[in-house]
């Protein structure tokens, strides 16, 4: 789905909401409910059943509550705004790529 500039975070020891933040970018709100639909869509091809999804209708901002991972997909300026890569990964490297 071409999602940008996409990194994963290790949280494992830092919170209980998950071990893993995936954190990327689509380029439009149309771009960012395809790359999410794709997401949700593959997860269930895997067996991995149905996660909980906020922010669909608007698609500035859709969460994918994946269980032990947490999926965010922005528009460019909203993820700038919310800067989670800061947030969460302060005391370590800007994440790891994802590619």
């Amino acid at each position: 789905m071409k999602a940008e500039e996409t990194i994963a975070i290790d949280l494992a020891g830092k919170t209980s909401l998950a071990d893993t933040m995936i954190i990327t970018s689509g380029r439009s709100q149309r771009h960012v409910g395809s790359i999410a639909d794709k997401f949700i869509q593959e997860m269930k091809n895997r067996g991995y059943g149905n996660a909980r999804v906020e922010g669909m209708p608007a698609c500035d901002w859709v969460l994918i509550d994946a269980g032990d991972v947490l999926v965010h997909i922005f528009r460019p300026e909203v993820r700038g705004f919310y800067n989670l890569e800061k947030m969460w990964g302060a005391d370590r490297p800007v994440g790891l790529a994802v590619g």
